[in-house]
């Protein structure tokens, strides 16, 4: 007898009790589920939640591979054990050295962010009695990729808990979540443990045993030496194909793009939030740029280096443009109206770099520009609609008269 008839069978065992939603969960995940509907229905589609969460891993599977590859990479280019890669097809990056090296250090991250999520969202479709969610196929897979590569499980497993009871689970679950639970897990992580989210320890890898190596290799990010007007030696094209340190999937903007095409592409991303978040930073860029030109700040000033970075760049470096694409346009907790889209992504590509700019401590404000966004996302649409009644009735009242 096969898995899907045996999984069929302990459904029908449990249903009606309090394991039920377990094997339901299982089934559903691995197999279509065998409920149909028959009459009564408006629209009818081959997709559903779990293929359209599945669609979204798929668009961040390059940026995850391409991470495991960078984190080795960057190590080694420390230790001298290979030299700069001269494109994105250099035989210097893609070696299996760089990705055995990179996998040691996240595929762990990996197992713990699914692991102990979905053991969690288990734990409360049993107490609940309702069906475990697709919602944490996608969480699972971000949260590995915005935070940074050294990060202690331990840390990892609090954060995790955190973020799926109090940033989804308190407010019923799936789709009835205000905030990204991705970015409430890196801002419980920013908060309760600030020295390993920030600072010169973002990029830290174990070297493997040998006579006269370090036991670390610890380096800044490009935001991390901009903030202490530092100078870096990456370039245009190192940034964006991705070969600079950063968190797992933020460094690449290439794939970044990639991902961006995939997911507008299947009309699961919103090209409007995407497109008036890039407007919304590149305005911002343009203002510090002409703030610098003007001789408004002098060059000893803290804030000289971001401020006088070109406009452009700084979609290539931090976690600007994975946020914009993976996180913005979470349909969730994100604005549901098209001009509230665009006021939404305009806001949040303003207001990160405005933290990027004027909080050295913490130059990434791409986080906590979404999570205040998310927070105002339903007065944006509230006045959208209000707004749109309003014109309305008015046009109703001048045909009437």
């Amino acid at each position: 007898m096969g898995l899907k008839q045996n999984l069929h069978k302990l459904k029908e065992k449990y249903k009606g009790k309090k394991m039920a939603p377990a094997f339901n969960a299982i089934h559903t995940f691995l197999y279509l589920p065998n409920e149909i509907t028959h009459n009564g229905t408006h629209v009818k589609g081959a997709d559903d939640l779990k293929r359209t969460m599945n669609m979204v891993i798929m668009a961040m599977v390059p940026c995850l591979i391409f991470g495991i590859f960078n984190a080795g990479y960057q190590h080694h280019l420390e230790t001298k054990e290979v030299t700069k890669a001269l494109s994105f097809l250099s035989g210097e990056f893609w070696n299996m050295m760089n990705f055995s090296n990179g996998a040691w250090k996240i595929l762990p991250i990996v197992l713990v962010s699914y692991g102990v999520g979905l053991l969690v969202e288990f734990i409360f479709a049993v107490i609940k009695g309702h069906e475990v969610e697709e919602g944490y196929l996608v969480t699972g897979m971000l949260v590995p990729l915005i935070v940074p590569v050294d990060i202690p499980l331990w840390m990892l497993t609090v954060a995790v808990v955190f973020g799926v009871v109090i940033g989804k689970e308190v407010f019923g679950g799936t789709g009835m979540n205000i905030l990204n639970p991705a970015l409430t897990i890196r801002a419980f992580l920013f908060f309760a443990y600030p020295t390993w989210m920030s600072g010169d320890k973002v990029w830290v890898t174990e070297a493997v045993d040998r006579v006269g190596q370090p036991d670390a290799i610890s380096g800044e990010t490009i935001l991390g030496s901009l903030a202490q007007n530092k100078a870096y030696a990456f370039d245009m094209w190192d940034q964006f194909w991705g070969f600079i340190p950063g968190s797992v999937g933020e460094t690449s903007t290439f794939l970044i793009l990639i991902g961006a095409l995939i997911l507008v592409l299947s009309k699961i991303g919103s090209w409007r939030i995407m497109l008036s978040a890039i407007a919304g930073a590149l305005v911002m860029g343009l203002i510090f740029n002409g703030v610098v030109s003007q001789g408004w700040i002098d060059e000893g000033s803290k804030f000289f280096s971001l401020m006088s970075t070109e406009f452009w760049n700084h979609l290539l470096i931090g976690g600007l443009a994975f946020g914009i694409v993976y996180m913005a346009t979470d349909p969730v907790t994100a604005s549901q109206t098209n001009k509230g889209k665009w006021i939404y992504g305009f806001l949040i590509g303003f207001i990160s770099v405005i933290i990027r700019v004027f909080n050295p401590a913490y130059p990434e404000g791409v986080m906590l520009a979404i999570l205040l966004m998310n927070v105002l996302a339903p007065t944006i649409d509230h006045y959208v609609v209000a707004g749109n009644i309003k014109r309305r009735a008015k046009r109703l009242k001048v045909k009437t008269a």
